[in-house]
């Protein structure tokens, strides 16, 4: 078997070479998981659909999204701390539903946690007297929270439906090509980002390989980003090339989808919360 193709790039004078995989884009399997390679089990992986026999894993994916649309929407009409204390305590209940950890949650969002965490503090800061706003804070403070109980209950939805059915229930729910272009790209967007993760973290293993660590901030920066866009490019158009070899089709065969007895208490609760959004 030959071996895998080497790429390199420049960057400032220096040349980085790393080596990744150069095949087609990896094929998802039939609940809808895209195959990573093995390398990359050993960080924490990005949230992804986990089969599994939970509660929320047996809901109609057309009634997790009713619930998501109307917590959010809930979520942004009432900022008071109260409100926000009742909806922790549903975002607990849909996460045990769903049976996902927190702990792996909060650690695939850090990134977006950072920006949260950071909200609150640059909102509070004045550049006069009495240097710091506690009201602006506590007001983006409150906002930061709200964008993280929904994050929670979108990872719920993201562990317990697979894509196939993320792209059934948008294709009925808004007919013709909008829900079309709607459901390709949110099947797209789940298994393409994983592929992108993967790449970004081979170059960054590589360069520590080569001590690219000890280069500067703004250096090891513009690398990745640069070596990002370009793997990013190689995969959108062998991407294409696939889809037009595989006969692409607009209105596939999607997998059957039903109504359970568990299904109407759950969308009577997604009622009640897009009705507090305007009440």
């Amino acid at each position: 078997m030959a071996p895998p193709r080497t790429r390199s790039a420049t960057s400032t004078g220096s040349r980085f070479a790393f080596r990744a995989d150069d095949g087609a884009f990896p094929p998802a399997d039939r609940d809808g998981r895209l195959e990573t390679p093995t390398t990359a089990r050993t960080e924490t992986p990005m949230l992804t659909y986990e089969p599994d026999d939970t509660f929320a894993h047996r809901l109609d994916p057309r009634t997790k999204l009713a619930v998501q649309i109307g917590f959010a929407a809930t979520a942004l009409a009432h900022p008071t701390p109260w409100a926000l204390l009742v909806l922790s305590a549903l975002t607990g209940l849909v996460m045990a539903g769903a049976g996902v950890s927190l702990r792996r949650t909060l650690v695939a969002y850090r990134f977006a946690l950072l920006v949260l965490a950071l909200a609150p503090v640059l909102s509070g800061v004045t550049l006069g007297a009495p240097w710091f706003d506690r009201a602006a804070a506590t007001a983006s403070g409150l906002a930061s929270y709200r964008v993280l109980l929904v994050l929670l209950v979108s990872a719920a939805y993201v562990r317990s439906t697979p894509v196939r059915d993320s792209r059934a229930a948008i294709q009925r729910t808004i007919p013709g090509k909008p829900g079309q272009l709607l459901g390709v790209g949110v099947a797209l967007v789940f298994r393409f980002l994983p592929v992108l993760r993967s790449d970004l973290r081979t170059i960054r293993e590589t360069m520590a390989a080569r001590l690219g660590t000890e280069r500067g901030a703004v250096d090891r920066a513009s690398t990745i980003g640069m070596l990002g866009l370009s793997r990013a490019f190689d995969r959108a158009d062998r991407l294409s090339l696939a889809l037009q070899a595989r006969c692409f089709a607009w209105n596939p065969t999607l997998p059957p989808l039903a109504f359970s007895r568990a299904d109407y208490p759950v969308l009577v609760v997604a009622v009640v919360l897009a009705c507090s959004a305007v009440i």
